[in-house]
Formats: C-alpha cells, sequence, structure tokens
C-alpha cells in the first residue's frame, strides 16, 4: 500500500493506493483521524455490491444510509444534488458527518459539489471505482454538475479528506472503462513527464490487463504529476490549466453527442487530445518527430480518426460549446498545446473562425 500526500492551500490529506485496501477502510479513517457518526454512501450502481457491503462493513458510524446513482453525464444534473441534500437534511447530518462516494468520476464529481455546499461543507470521503476517478478526478478538488450550456459549468473547489484507490475495484471493469482511465494518464505523461510517455509507450498491454505492479506504479505516478500541479496551482489560475490538454476539443465532442454512451469521457479526451496534437503541429509548436510519437501511440489505441465521431454538419456546433469552454477569457478560445512531450503550453487562444477551418480542413479532411 502506497500513500500519497497533497497538500493545497484549502486542505491536506492523503491518497491511498493499493489491493484490496478497502477491507482496512476502518483502521484508515482511525489513523487519519476521521471521525463521523453519520455517513452517506453514495455508489455507482455499476459497481459490484461486494463492494459496497464490504465498505458499510468497515464504517465507524452510527447511521449508515445508501444513494443508487445511475452515473452518467446527463444525470450529472442539480435534480440529483437536490435529492442528496434532501436526504442530509431529513437525517440532520451536521458538518462533522461524512458523504462517501463509491464510484467514478461523474458520482465523484456530484457526491463532491453535494458536501461542499451542504451547511457550507461536511467530510467527504472518496473510493474511486474506475481507473479514470483513480488516476484523475478524485485529485485535486474539482465538485461539479452539467446544465444545459455545456458541462461542470454549475461547480466549486472543494477538497476531499481522503481518498482510497482500491486497484481491485478495478478488475470489475469492461477493457473500454480501462482506456477511458489510460487516456488521463497519456494526458499527464504529455503535459509534464517524457519518461513516463515511454515507459507507457512499452508497457501498454501489461497496463491495459491490469498487471498487478505495473498498474499500481502507473497508477501513483500519475497522480504524482497532478499533485505537483494542483500543489502549484489549487483554484486552476495558470499552470493547472495544463491537465485540461484534449478537454477543450474532448467537452465539446461529448456536448455535441448529447452525452450519449457513443463516446465516454475518457474516449472524448483521447479524441481531444489527437486534435490537440494536430493542432500543436499545425501551429508549428510541436515537432514532427515527437507528432509521429503521440499519433503512433494514439493509433494503438485506435483513436486516431474523429470521422468515427464527428461529421462537418456538427462543426458549427462543436464550436459553439467550445465558446462556453470555462477557460475562455475572451471572445477568442483557448487550447492547451504542445510545446513537445512533457510540456504544454497552456494559453493558445485563437478566433472562431480559425477553429471552424482547423476542424473541416484537418481533423474532418
Amino acid at each position: 500500500m502506497k500513500i500519497l500526500p497533497i497538500k493545497t492551500k484549502s486542505k491536506h490529506y492523503n491518497i491511498y493506493i493499493g489491493h484490496n485496501i478497502i477491507s482496512k477502510l476502518n483502521l484508515i479513517t482511525k489513523k487519519e483521524k476521521i471521525g463521523f457518526e453519520k455517513s452517506l454512501i453514495v455508489y455507482d450502481q455499476k459497481v459490484p455490491k461486494k463492494f459496497l457491503e464490504k465498505i458499510k462493513s468497515r464504517l465507524n458510524s452510527d447511521v449508515k444510509l445508501t444513494f443508487l446513482f445511475k452515473a452518467s453525464e446527463k444525470n450529472k444534473n442539480i435534480k440529483y444534488v437536490q435529492s442528496l441534500l434532501e436526504i442530509l437534511f431529513k437525517n440532520n447530518f451536521t458538518r462533522n458527518d461524512v458523504i462517501l462516494c463509491l464510484g467514478g468520476g461523474i458520482s465523484g464529481d456530484l457526491a463532491a459539489f453535494a458536501a461542499s455546499i451542504y451547511k457550507r461543507g461536511l467530510k467527504f470521503i472518496n473510493v474511486p471505482s474506475t481507473l479514470l476517478s483513480q488516476v484523475d478526478s478524485s485529485i485535486g478538488g474539482k465538485a461539479g454538475v452539467n446544465n444545459k450550456f455545456g458541462k461542470n459549468l454549475i461547480g466549486s473547489f472543494y477538497q476531499p479528506d481522503l481518498v482510497v484507490s482500491d486497484t481491485k475495484i478495478l478488475e470489475s471493469l469492461p477493457e473500454r472503462e480501462i482506456i477511458c482511465g489510460y487516456a488521463e494518464i497519456f494526458k499527464h505523461s504529455l503535459i509534464q513527464n517524457k519518461k513516463l510517455f515511454l515507459y507507457l509507450n512499452k508497457n501498454i498491454k501489461n497496463i491495459l490487463k491490469l498487471e498487478k505492479k505495473t498498474i499500481e506504479k502507473i497508477i501513483l505516478e500519475s497522480c504524482k504529476i497532478k499533485k505537483q500541479i494542483v500543489e502549484k496551482d489549487e483554484k486552476e489560475k495558470n499552470l493547472r490549466k495544463s491537465l485540461n490538454l484534449g478537454h477543450t476539443f474532448g467537452h465539446a465532442y461529448e456536448a455535441t453527442l448529447n452525452y450519449s454512451k457513443k463516446l465516454n469521457h475518457g474516449e472524448a479526451v483521447l479524441f481531444g487530445i489527437m486534435s490537440s496534437t494536430k493542432l500543436s503541429k499545425k501551429l508549428k509548436l510541436l515537432n514532427n518527430k515527437d507528432f509521429q510519437l503521440i499519433m503512433s501511440h494514439l493509433s494503438l489505441l485506435n483513436f486516431t480518426n474523429l470521422k468515427k465521431i464527428i461529421s462537418k454538419k456538427d462543426v458549427n456546433k462543436v464550436v459553439n460549446f467550445m465558446i462556453t469552454d470555462k477557460k475562455n477569457t475572451s471572445n477568442k478560445i483557448n487550447f492547451i498545446t504542445l510545446k513537445k512531450i512533457g510540456k504544454a503550453n497552456i494559453n493558445t487562444q485563437l478566433s472562431i473562425s480559425i477553429v471552424k477551418n482547423f476542424i473541416n480542413s484537418e481533423l474532418l479532411k
């Protein structure tokens, strides 16, 4: 079991990474001095019940309530936040009680946002159940929900009190979900760590097969990258923007498809990374050698052809969603681009007409 400390201005907490460690949840919360009388477990319906039962048996609380959440981008909305708040109010939770989330990034975003606004904040424990949430969304304190205007536009920054990443839970995931998580690991290597990129190139098969030592190493290394960034820039004023590589494109692709099951978030990020890589090359920011290395890696995952999901008739819709992106500070669209493998540009601003032309001529040619 590995312990990775996260130290932000608003809160210090630990991430525990290991195999079958939720069986030690009672010991971990005791060690972390996280006490509570009441707990609300928000759990994703896709998580096998045995993990929920194990957590319930290991929680040191007098009242243990559960909330089954059918996790999807469509359901990540203010209505479900209201449902959680109602349970908390009806059962008179205090700020010393806890919401525990057992689920992926969507469930974690919803549960953390509810925790952040209930009586201005109660305790929050995250037990991420997907590879994507273990390496990305469970770290850094972003919480929020979607609305008709776009993704994660209603939200807050709210750090958890504890994160417990159990790699045994990952064994229940289909390969599609593993690839979604891999997208964020791949992104971390591109923005911060070329050594990690080269390791991924050599070990991609073992990672996707969840080989025990390899997967624990890769989760830890990926978390270290996000830790370094979040500790320096908790509220995304500067450096943290680099974590959005592929996301301006990716979020727009998701929204254009109305968050359908045809395209998961991690898949959208991979298509977004491909798009950002091509944009970086087009703007002469990224050299051809690194461009070819990245595109070759994406081809191993089969994420190089945007026409699989988007057609030319969708371009206006894609760009309209980009215009509402949180990172924009003017009437231009802001992209994260690449200087080289391991180094990103955080403020590449382009006009709407240039973006439309790029998507039509370079991505959908």
